[in-house]
């Protein structure tokens, strides 16, 4: 959703409406979709074509990677801002750990909304932030609230809400390992830890 967000920056006339990223030649695949392109099943690595039979009244608009590279390098430059301990995971994904910054910002709830606050502020983006103990519970509360949310999961509160997941939203499992999981019983990541 990133390269929409930046594509919209410049033809903001396009906000609501089904908007696909691709390249406009024949043997074109989608680099990214709105939330509007994907209610009509339109994904990331989809060819073009197909994607413009799935969503027809989809406005495509052409990537500019330059300007990928350059909002993702000022909401990297605003993370270090909060805390040197920036794991950077793609163009418009990074962990923190803000454990040092809690004395000097506040709380982790509150450094999350900053976060936020300072990406649209400064950018015009909006940004979903999932705040926990550990990494892999931060990406998926992230995902969870997306889009443009913020979801805390409290430590004493973790297993509750992994329990729920079906197991697909654990970080890693993809269609295969989910087709295994899934053929064994495992639906959801609640019954996991059940399991010998």
């Amino acid at each position: 959703m990133f390269f929409v967000g930046v594509e919209l920056l410049r033809t903001p006339q396009h906000r609501g409406k089904p908007v696909i990223v691709a390249g406009l030649g024949p043997r074109s695949v989608v680099l990214s979709a709105s939330y509007e392109a994907r209610k009509f099943g339109v994904n990331s690595a989809m060819p073009l074509v197909q994607a413009r039979a799935a969503c027809p009244h989809a406005v495509v608009l052409e990537p500019h990677r330059e300007d990928y590279t350059y909002y993702s390098g000022l909401v990297m430059a605003m993370f270090r801002e909060i805390t040197d301990r920036v794991e950077q995971l793609s163009v418009d994904e990074a962990f923190l750990d803000v454990s040092g910054a809690i004395r000097r910002l506040g709380p982790p709830a509150v450094i999350a909304r900053r976060i936020r606050a300072e990406i649209e502020n400064r950018t015009g983006l909006t940004a979903s932030v999932g705040v926990a103990e550990t990494k892999t519970v931060a990406k998926i509360a992230s995902a969870h609230c997306k889009p443009d949310g913020l979801l805390i999961v409290e430590p004493q509160h973790t297993l509750a809400f992994l329990a729920q997941l079906p197991v697909t939203k654990l970080w890693g499992v993809g269609k295969r390992t989910a087709a295994i999981l899934q053929g064994a019983g495992m639906s959801t990541v609640g019954i996991l830890p059940r399991l010998p």
